[in-house]
């Protein structure tokens, strides 16, 4: 079980799972039909580049927005080069950038350069590698989709201001700690990094300030 193998490699983790308690949000069962998993898999990348740097609540009503301009449901590939970006930036209340990052998107999958329906079956790293070609997706936001809509079991996300930060007040640190810290920090915690993050995202709810 995970989160035995979490409690026995790490004391300081373990204290930190008892404090946090049973993590509530259970995850979404991943699509099994090639097709589906593709449009799922474009509908997350587009939600993520809309909701980059923003709040929660920002980020949500500016997705709501993109897809009202589209039924309701994320635009496909061609809608979004179809659409006039100047009109599509107003509608949504998108900034430039961000309509440019979806265009390069709608371009990678169009061209085949960045094939969806294959992602599942690629390791962490060539996942991170493949997305990251496209303009506007950067490591954070790969890990964030190996974590939440792929389900990988271990990733670590050292560029993470929240880990970092819980790091740091879990392990008593002088600052925030740096990529190799961390890596060496979680090193028990393999394969089950990803547990072990949620658990620390969680602990920041919970302290005080």
């Amino acid at each position: 079980m995970a989160i035995a193998h979490l409690r026995a490699a790490d004391p300081l983790l373990a204290r930190l799972i008892d404090a946090v308690g049973p993590l509530s949000d259970a995850p979404v069962a991943p699509a099994t039909d090639r097709r589906s998993a593709s449009d799922e898999h474009y509908g997350a990348l587009v939600r993520s580049i809309t909701g980059q740097q923003l709040s929660v609540l920002a980020a949500r009503s500016i997705y709501g927005r993109l897809t009202a301009r589209f039924g309701g449901r994320p635009p496909t590939p061609q809608e979004i080069l179809s659409d006039d970006p100047e009109e599509l930036r107003a509608a949504a209340g998108l900034s430039r950038a961000k309509v440019s990052y979806l265009r390069s998107l709608a371009e990678h999958v169009i061209s085949g350069e960045l094939e969806l329906e294959r992602l599942h079956e690629l390791g962490d790293e060539q996942v991170i590698s493949e997305l990251v070609a496209v303009n506007g997706i950067g490591p954070w936001t790969a890990q964030m989709f190996l974590m939440f809509h792929l389900e990988r079991p271990d990733v670590l996300p050292v560029g993470d201001l929240g880990i970092r930060r819980a790091i740091e007040r879990a392990y008593g640190l002088d600052g925030l700690p740096q990529a190799a810290a961390m890596e060496e920090i979680a090193l028990g915690w393999r394969p089950h990094r990803t547990l072990a993050c949620r658990y620390l995202w969680r602990s920041l709810q919970n302290e005080p300030g």
